[in-house]
């Protein structure tokens, strides 16, 4: 042994339970990330939807029932929940064709395509509504052909559905879009190299491939045109037990100072927005084999 070894001993190695990966964060840092995160929703989210549901029941279940059966009420709450049934399939069906156009063929003006698909995230929901009372209102040339006809859009029915299709046309086609790139398109040609038709292939291949980011699109598209204020707002009119969504049914009901009134109503708003989120995630967890199998492939 030399003189060397004796003087300068190897370096023991680490003790166990002290080696961590290079990719891996400090216990502290993870413990301070978990905090941040806990701290910002229970600030940002638990803290306000407590509240809300607090208000609502401050002077008992009966008088927040009571103020929901009221007559102004009940139009409010079928009016957002027709618009949510007529707006989410549409959009369900336009988000699908423009991600399969987008992800199955080449052409000019993709780009485009994508950068409009994501419009509605940029423009304000106010503007998107004023834009639609320029275009449709009784005073444009489309608008007052409707109007003439017996067709009306602003003030009415259609013009809501056409501004809640507006501002949640994006989560439809921004789920689907990536998952479809992933796939490919080798399944669908040769499915169609053996024969199938073009409807068939959708059917038996594009669809049970893609079935899960399409429903998660629904869903977020479901939440969202259920609460939307801003366009709406804008091309409603605000006619109370005619055009009155339950957003803007808050909002008057507020500004009337019947408190328990409104937050009654925006409690069963948050609820119905709660339903969605449990029934994404029973889905996840009733599924959690099919969706992990989906995303290995």
């Amino acid at each position: 042994m030399s003189d060397l070894s004796l003087t300068h001993p190897a370096p023991r190695p680490p003790k166990a339970g002290r080696f961590r990966a290079p990719t891996d964060e400090a216990p502290a840092a993870r413990r301070a990330l978990i905090l941040v995160s806990v701290l910002g929703l229970a600030v940002l989210v638990l803290a306000p939807l407590v509240t809300v549901f607090a208000e609502a029941l401050a002077r008992g279940v009966g008088p927040a029932l009571a103020s929901l059966a009221d007559p102004q009420a009940w139009p409010a709450i079928r009016l957002t929940l027709i618009v949510a049934a007529i707006a989410v399939p549409l959009n369900a069906l336009f988000g699908l064709a423009a991600a399969w156009a987008i992800t199955k063929f080449d052409f000019r003006g993709k780009a485009v395509l994508i950068t409009l698909i994501d419009l509605p995230f940029s423009v304000s929901p106010v503007v998107a509504g004023l834009c639609i009372v320029l275009t449709f209102g009784a005073n444009s040339l489309i608008g007052g052909w409707l109007v003439a006809h017996g067709f009306p859009i602003v003030f009415a029915l259609p013009g809501i559905v056409l501004a809640t299709m507006f501002v949640t046309f994006p989560f439809v086609a921004r789920e689907l879009i990536p998952v479809m790139i992933e796939q490919g398109r080798a399944e669908e040609e040769a499915a169609l190299t053996l024969g199938a038709s073009g409807w068939r292939v959708f059917r038996t291949v594009t669809l049970p491939n893609i079935r899960w980011a399409l429903l998660y699109g629904v869903l977020l598209c479901n939440a969202r045109a259920m609460g939307e204020f801003g366009a709406v707002a804008v091309v409603s009119g605000k006619i109370r037990g005619k055009t009155a969504t339950m957003p803007i049914t808050i909002e008057m009901l507020y500004n009337e100072y019947l408190s328990i009134a409104a937050f009654s109503m925006a409690a069963t708003l948050g609820v119905l927005g709660l339903v969605t989120l449990m029934i994404k995630a029973l889905l996840e967890i009733r599924h959690a084999d099919a969706l992990a199998a989906q995303r290995r492939h």
